[in-house]
Formats: C-alpha cells, structure tokens, sequence
C-alpha cells in the first residue's frame, strides 16, 4: 500500500474539507459537511474516489485508487460540548440528577462510598457472627446483661438495632441505600462526563501539543492518511481534518466503570429484595405424612407476598438412606409428591442433599433426618409404632431410644426392654437390668427373645428434615454477578487515542492510553513502521494527478 504525495503542494492536499475514515454507522457533526473518504465493510478492497480539495471544481475528476483495510462498526461519535447532566430521568436515576451539585459532590466522594461499603461489609459480618431469627429468650440468655460481651453488647443492642435480622434490619437496608445513592450519583457526576470526553472527536492542529502527549514521534517523508489506514487496519476509528488526524480504539473501557455501578446497583437491589419480600420454614415430616406449604412457609420481610403455590400439599413417600463402608451415613434421600387444591398430583421428585425440588418459585431442600418411629411385633401381635426420641450425647453424632414396657405398666417401678439406635439400618435391644440382649435389623424378620418376651423388628420409619424457601431476588442476584464480571474485564481494555499533524512531508504522532503504558509505545512503534516512505520518483507524478 502507498500513497505518493507532492510535498511542495500539501496545502493543497490537506483543505479544510474533513475526511473520514469511519463506518456506516458514524455520522459527522462537523461544519462544512464532511466527505467521507472511505466507508465500506470490513475487506480488503481496491477503491477509487475523487479527493475534493478548495480548489472546488479544477479537481473535478481526478481519481486516485488506493487499497485499505476498512472498519465497519464505531460507536456514533459526538463533537458536541460536555454538558453537565443528562436528560432527568424518573424514578432513582431521576431524584439523584436533581440533587444540588454540593449534595452530589459529597455523595461521589470516593472516601464515603469506600466507608460505606466498609459498613455494609460489617454488618454482614456481624449478622454472620449473631444468630438471625432466634427468639428473644435465646438473646437474653446468649448476650446477658450481667456478664456483656466486651463489656457494654447485651441483648438490647441486637433486639433495638434489629441485629436478630441484620439483612432486613433499618439499619442495614439504611446503609445500602446510601451506598447504592453514592454509586448513582459518582456514575452521574464523574463517569458520564468521562465517556462523553473520551467520544468527542478531539484533533490537535498544534505539533507541539502533540509532542506533550505520553508517545511521540517524527516520521519524516511520511503522509498522515498513510498513517491513518495503517492505523485502521490495526482497529482503530480513523478520523481527518486538513492535515490533521484523530484515532482511538478500546472506547468500551470507558464504558466499563458504569457497568460495575450497575451491577453493583443489581446486586444491592437483588440482596435487599431477598432480604425483605421472602418467605422461609423448616420442617421435619415422618415417612407418609403430609403438610401444606403455607403453613410451614414464614415472611421475612415487609415485601413478602405469598403466591398461589403455598396451597400445595407435600406428601412424603418414602425417606431412606445410603450407607458407607464404615456404616456412616453418607447421604438420605426423600420421595416427594405435591398435590394441588383439586387432589392431582402436579409433580414428583426424590430429592436429596444438593439436589433440592423447585416448585412455582418455592424450593424445597434436603437438609436433615431424624428418627421418628420403630414398628416391631411382640409376642406375634401388633405391629406397634414405637416413637423414638432423640438421646443427648457428646459431639454431633446422633442417637435415639425408645422402651417397651413390661408386665404392669400401671406399677410404679415399670420395666421393660430398651432400644437404641444411631441410624435407620440396626437397632441394639437391651433387657429389663440394662444388659445387652442382641441387635437386629429392621425387615430382617429375625425374631429375638428377651425376658420371655419375643419381638420382631418390622421397620424404621425416618423422619425428612426439610427446608422451604422462596427468594424473589436470586435471578436479579446472579445477574448483577454476572454483569460485574463482564464488565470487569471490559474495563481492563486499554482505550488509546493518536493524534497527528501533517507538517510538509513529516507526520508528527503523538498519542496516550489509560491502560497498558508500557505497551503502548511498542504498539505504536510497531505501527509507525508499518507506514510507508514517500518515494522521490513518485513526488514529481503525484500533482499532476490531482492537481490537473
């Protein structure tokens, strides 16, 4: 690629007519009207056009055919003023553009936002630290007064502050808000301005601006549209001016900060709907039993509004477990069926620990087992449901009991046989003096003699701990999420600006970026070899080409 230019008539070349190197979608707002020199899809293609100069019609058709490498996507460029507010919106967006410049400039104030998310970080913290949702006598007894934690934190100060429910808590909604005001009114103040700067067309008509730039360079016997479609090949908006020549790449970097506002604002609204419109239960329901959704589902906040799938009635169908090697539990399952108003079963699902049943916005997790009863035969007769309760001992290992009285059970001193059990797969039988009898288990159909009296363990019968809850602000959650990561890495793109000065037969190129400085002049240098020399062979036959 070569372009000949007559360095005696570049005056005449570069007229103060504006030529473009730009895209279809790039409209100029420059007076006069520019010309647009080159505008074409993304190809590598011969192209001729006519060179309008001051001249006005004495260069009348004059062809010159040059082969460039053209872009086809900018983003719509301005060269406007900045101004210093956009149009007032509604909602938010529109009270914070119409607080007073001193509120605002305090609101964007990078140490505030900085303290506030320090803030909101410990209140998260210590609603981590302080059990949420217990009853005020769980309080009074965990933080009492006679003995305060760091000597002045007693239950008052988590039941006054709402530190019992941090994440619905005034205090901590309060704190978001504030943060969230502060984003807005930084994205409002600062980077809006930033990116209307960075979109204006900005062309440097004195050489020694140029050499005050980060990267500066000579290239003498050079042309400045040469440099322009090298630099356009290399992805860079293109755009001329007489002998002047303005480029820039990576404008979405400066985008970028404002997407991580709004994301974080997404966050903050998808974290506080979550915390003030859900509803959430627990319960524990034996093998063949049924509840209501309803009536185990609990608000959590001012915004929770139930939906019509509380109506639905959970049956349990089965509750089972598997086992390791060593016998310890390794996961419990539980076979659900929901039910409508009208009776039909509207779906089924065996879930388990990590895979939980999702059900008109409510979801349903596998959280805990217990034991609820032992079925046996004694003496040939029953079956009998013998309820087994939940036995106290050290660490976290669970064991239950149960006993089958005796003889008299009218008398004072009544007796029987003792039955333990750490899990649903063996139970261990003692006799009326508290000796070990043997241990059986469940469906084996092994009888066992004790006392003279003989018993069958028939079943086990579990109990499915449950967890229910809906969360209206998980999707607004997962994409503030997913919005921060993009535009996280969106704002690590370098946005670099070239501007240049044809100056006789030498191109002056200075040019900076926000990112990546030590690259940028290796980039550049690599860019300005590229660009070629103007030959002296060809100097002599180039007016005569345009100029007729």
């Amino acid at each position: 690629m070569e372009t000949l230019l007559n360095p005696s008539k570049t005056p005449k070349l570069f007229a103060s007519k504006t030529h473009l190197f730009k895209s279809s979608l790039l409209h100029s707002i420059f007076n006069p009207q520019p010309h647009t020199l080159f505008n074409r899809r993304p190809l590598s293609v011969t192209i001729t056009c006519k060179v309008k100069t001051s001249q006005g019609p004495k260069n009348d058709g004059k062809n010159i055919s040059k082969k460039i490498l053209l872009s086809d996507s900018a983003p719509e460029l301005s060269n406007g003023e900045v101004k210093g507010k956009p149009t007032n919106g509604v909602g938010a967006w529109g009270l914070v553009t119409k607080l007073p410049k001193r509120v605002l400039a305090v609101l964007s104030n990078l140490p505030l936002a900085i303290g506030e998310m320090f803030t909101v970080a410990g209140l998260m913290v210590l609603g981590t630290a302080i059990d949420q949702g217990e009853a005020p006598e769980f309080y009074f007894q965990q933080y009492p007064e006679e003995n305060p934690v760091l000597g002045f934190f007693t239950w008052r100060w988590v039941l006054t502050l709402g530190l019992d429910h941090m994440f619905s808590s005034p205090i901590f909604l309060g704190t978001l808000v504030l943060l969230a005001t502060s984003l807005m009114a930084c994205t409002y103040t600062t980077q809006i301005p930033l990116v209307k700067v960075a979109r204006r067309w900005s062309f440097l008509q004195s050489a020694d601006a140029i050499r005050k730039q980060e990267f500066s360079e000579a290239l003498p016997r050079a042309s400045v549209k040469d440099l322009g479609v090298v630099l356009m090949g290399a992805g860079y908006e293109v755009f001329l001016k007489g002998p002047s020549l303005y480029a820039f790449k990576g404008l979405a970097g400066r985008f970028a900060p404002i997407g991580v506002h709004l994301a974080m604002l997404l966050i903050m609204a998808g974290g506080t709907l979550s915390a003030t419109g859900s509803f959430r239960g627990s319960v524990t329901v034996p093998q063949g039993l049924n509840f209501v959704m309803g009536d185990v589902l609990g608000p959590t906040g001012f915004l929770s509004t139930p939906t019509e799938a509380f109506n639905t009635e959970v049956h349990v169908n089965r509750f089972y477990m598997d086992y390791y090697d060593s016998g310890e539990v390794s996961q419990f399952h539980t076979d659900l069926s929901l039910f409508d108003l009208n009776g039909k079963e509207v779906t089924r699902k065996t879930l388990s620990v990590n895979d939980p049943l999702r059900y008109g916005g409510i979801t349903i997790y596998q959280t805990d087992w217990s034991f609820s009863a032992l079925q046996i035969l004694k003496d040939d007769e029953g079956p009998f449901n013998l309820a087994m309760a939940p036995l106290k001992v050290n660490g976290d290992k669970k064991l239950y009991g149960t006993f089958l009285p005796v003889g008299d059970t009218d008398s004072p001193n009544v007796k029987g046989i003792s039955m333990l059990a750490r899990d649903l797969q063996s139970i261990v039988l003692y006799d009326q003096q508290g000796k070990f009898a043997g241990m059986r288990r469940p469906n084996s159909k092994l009888p066992i003699e004790i006392d003279g009296t003989k018993i069958i363990i028939v079943d086990a019968i579990g109990s499915s701990g449950l967890d229910l809850k809906t969360d209206p602000g998980v999707p607004t959650v997962y994409a503030g999420f997913g919005a921060l990561m993009l535009t996280t890495c969106i704002s690590y793109l370098s946005h670099a600006q070239i501007w240049a000065l044809q100056d006789g037969t030498t191109v002056i190129v200075g040019g900076k970026t926000n990112r990546a400085k030590a690259e940028f002049p290796d980039e550049m240098n690599c860019l300005l070899d590229r660009v070629p020399e103007i030959v002296e062979s060809c100097i002599t036959k180039q007016p005569d080409s345009i100029g007729g």
